[in-house]
């Protein structure tokens, strides 16, 4: 089988779990985007990937940066944690940004969004999981922040939130963490600093190659998923 072939018949596969999850939940197929991981892919998959599908997502700034500029019709995500010294190259090759994980990164990416003359957009990262190995906001600084959060949104977009669970063998030890991650994102929502700023919040970036199903189940919009899409390569 080709490599074309493979990944062909591993992305229906994918859709057509999507699909299904979507009707579980009662909601439409378009309203969830696969963002396809190609952290480590190697670059002949990647590129017979970009015929196939058009939305990328990477972990680290600088293959994002390289491989964006190859591949410039692909709609690239930043997925994987963002130091502030690198702020700048994500802007400047990445659409959207998953992992703001603190107040300090949000105001640096709206200072170099300013001078670039550019409005990303940038989802705010939840430790719904309350593990120490992983960043992000935790429940109780997205409450008491969230005006100072809502601040920024002037200079970039805040499209909705991104987190990670805990990992498991068993998806369903997922769905705890991405249902109060859609729980808080209604919270925040209603607020006034929400309504005053106009915000919608409609993204919620969650679910892997193991968890996506329960991850749409409970409201999900984005799923990002790398192993499973190469899978037999």
């Amino acid at each position: 089988m080709t490599i074309h072939d493979q990944l062909t018949q591993n992305l229906n596969e994918i859709q057509d779990q999507i699909q299904l999850a979507c009707v579980q939940a009662g909601r439409s197929l378009n309203d969830v985007r696969l963002v396809a991981v190609t952290k480590y892919a190697e670059w002949s998959w990647v590129e017979a990937l970009s015929s196939l599908h058009q939305t990328f997502g990477e972990n680290r700034p600088q293959q994002l940066a390289e491989r964006q500029v190859l591949l410039p019709e692909i709609e690239w995500h930043l997925i994987g944690q963002l130091q502030r010294n690198k702020v700048k190259l994500a802007l400047q090759h990445a659409r959207v940004i998953h992992s703001i994980d603190s107040l300090r990164l949000l105001e640096r990416v709206a200072q170099v969004a300013a001078e670039l003359q550019l409005r990303p957009g940038v989802l705010i990262q939840a430790n719904m999981s309350q593990e120490t190995t992983k960043s992000g906001f935790t429940v109780e600084e997205l409450r008491h922040d969230w005006s100072q959060i809502v601040s920024f949104s002037k200079a970039v977009q805040i499209n909705g939130f991104m987190t990670m669970a805990a990992e498991s063998d068993v998806p369903e030890d997922a769905r705890p963490v991405f249902r109060s991650l859609r729980l808080l994102r209604d919270e925040l929502q209603q607020t006034d600093a929400s309504h005053s700023a106009g915000l919608a919040l409609r993204e919620l970036s969650m679910g892997m190659s193991g968890d996506f199903v329960p991850a749409i189940e409970e409201g999900a919009t984005m799923v990002r998923i790398g192993s499973r899409i190469f899978d037999g390569l």
